[in-house]
């Protein structure tokens, strides 16, 4: 299960399980609903910290994102599940502290948005991929993840990325506006820490308030609930 590290300078939340490269039961780090529950709490404890939240992962994979076993198993409907990624997207984008992704590996599809909701975004230059994969699996978008992608990437490479689910590299990534920048394995955590230092003042109820403002159409999407005809 994901895990918080909180050091003077910054809490860094790691999407995998502490002391083990690989978790079995996890190994992609996907949106199960237990995860999506520990995310949003450590989340809510690196902010009551005031400390920026670094969000990183380990293994091979920043996230995979949608749990599809979970999906296929019909335990829920998937609107109510969708709602619930949604509200985990929202809680980190509208955090009131700085936020900073160190994507470390392959970021797919809700895992691909996870990163997008970060203020900063430092990918991985020699390993990984960026990427929508919903057309090429006959998967359409919610509202709620629509409007978080229209929010944060370019048009020209949005357009892209949506039709033709293609995998960025880093170095593409940066050029298409995904991220921001990108940093080799050995560097990726420290430039995080970097950003976080840089942005450290701003932490509190007031940065809070003017992310919500900033995004408040964004969040409207978010908080829409998934209609039973998506599917």
């Amino acid at each position: 299960m994901p895990y918080l590290t909180v050091t003077d300078h910054a809490a860094e939340l790691y999407l995998g399980t502490e002391g083990v490269e690989l978790d079995e039961t996890n190994p992609e780090n996907r949106f199960g609903r237990e995860w999506m529950a520990r995310v949003a709490d450590l989340t809510d404890e690196a902010v009551a910290a005031r400390k920026p939240l670094i969000i990183s992962a380990t293994g091979k994979f920043f996230t995979n994102g949608l749990d599809t076993d979970y999906i296929l198993s019909g335990a829920e409907p998937l609107p109510s599940y969708l709602d619930a990624v949604h509200a985990l997207y929202a809680k980190v984008i509208s955090a009131a502290t700085p936020t900073i992704a160190a994507i470390n590996g392959h970021a797919f599809g809700a895992g691909a948005m996870l990163a997008l909701c970060a203020d900063y975004r430092i990918m991985r230059s020699d390993r990984g991929f960026w990427s929508l994969p919903e057309a090429a699996l006959n998967m359409p978008f919610p509202r709620g993840m629509a409007a978080l992608l229209r929010t944060r990437i370019p048009d020209a490479t949005l357009t892209e990325a949506m039709l033709t689910s293609r995998r960025y590299g880093a170095d593409d990534a940066v050029a298409g506006g995904i991220v921001d920048e990108a940093a080799s394995a050995e560097q990726l955590l420290d430039r995080a820490r970097a950003v976080a230092a840089e942005r450290a003042q701003f932490a509190g109820d007031n940065l809070g308030a003017v992310k919500r403002a900033l995004r408040q159409p964004l969040l409207v999407d978010l908080n829409a609930p998934t209609p039973a005809t998506l599917l």
